[in-house]
């Protein structure tokens, strides 16, 4: 079993199966796999990521699957191959008329997005991304706002949402250190005009102060988030 990815993580290699061999490049890949599946977005940088060069690299006999997007393979390029019998089939949930009734080719509706187990999976999903935000105000996958999740240090926590521009940072750590509270660590993520800043604190914050950060300009919204409040 080969796989190949050039931006995997630490975490994502660990959880790898033992057998999962490395390949050092997607041609590497092609030449050792009966089954190629593809799992990558389509950009710029995948779009025709499998076309005429590679599908004639692919081991002869092979199965490409892509239930990726339809961009990503080169339709004129995978039935060429499979003319010429160097590909067996050719499996993808994108069923364009030109692949229709083509031999080798399976094509079946694009509905994983609604299938019983993609919409249990996300009702988890949405769950634990919205508990973490009430809890701990960590935000992954916002439409505005920049991904941000911070590990707890501190049981007292303040997430800040600002606007996105010059000393917002030192404005807010000069408030809490003109009354005294010690930043035991902090995180901030901008994304456009939106920034969204996360500190853990050693002690807990009084009202009045968090009405001073408020007031600062450009600052949109201040959580106070005692970690004993939602325990």
């Amino acid at each position: 079993m080969y796989g190949y990815d050039p931006e995997i993580t630490v975490e994502g290699a660990w959880s790898l199966s033992s057998r999962v061999k490395k390949a050092q490049s997607i041609e590497e890949l092609l030449k050792h796999s009966d089954f190629v599946t593809l799992h990558v977005p389509l950009l710029e940088a995948t779009r025709g990521l499998i076309g005429e060069q590679r599908v004639k690299v692919m081991k002869p006999g092979a199965v490409l699957l892509n239930f990726s997007r339809d961009a990503i393979v080169d339709s004129s390029a995978v039935l060429s191959g499979l003319q010429d019998k160097h590909l067996h089939y050719y499996v993808c949930d994108f069923p364009a008329q030109k692949l229709q009734g083509q031999t080798g080719v399976i094509t079946l509706p694009h509905l994983g997005a609604s299938t019983r187990e993609a919409e249990e999976n996300c009702a988890v999903m949405v769950v634990d991304q919205v508990r973490e935000y009430l809890e701990h105000g960590n935000i992954t996958n916002t439409v505005n706002f920049p991904t941000l999740v911070m590990p707890r240090e501190s049981a007292h926590r303040l997430a800040v949402a600002n606007a996105n521009v010059p000393n917002m940072l030192g404005q807010i750590s000069s408030t809490l250190a003109a009354s005294g509270i010690n930043i035991h660590t902090m995180m901030n993520k901008s994304r456009g005009e939106m920034a969204y800043t996360l500190v853990d604190i050693d002690t807990a914050v009084p009202e009045k102060l968090i009405a001073q950060i408020e007031a600062i300009q450009g600052v949109l919204m201040v959580r106070n988030l005692p970690l004993q409040e939602v325990l």
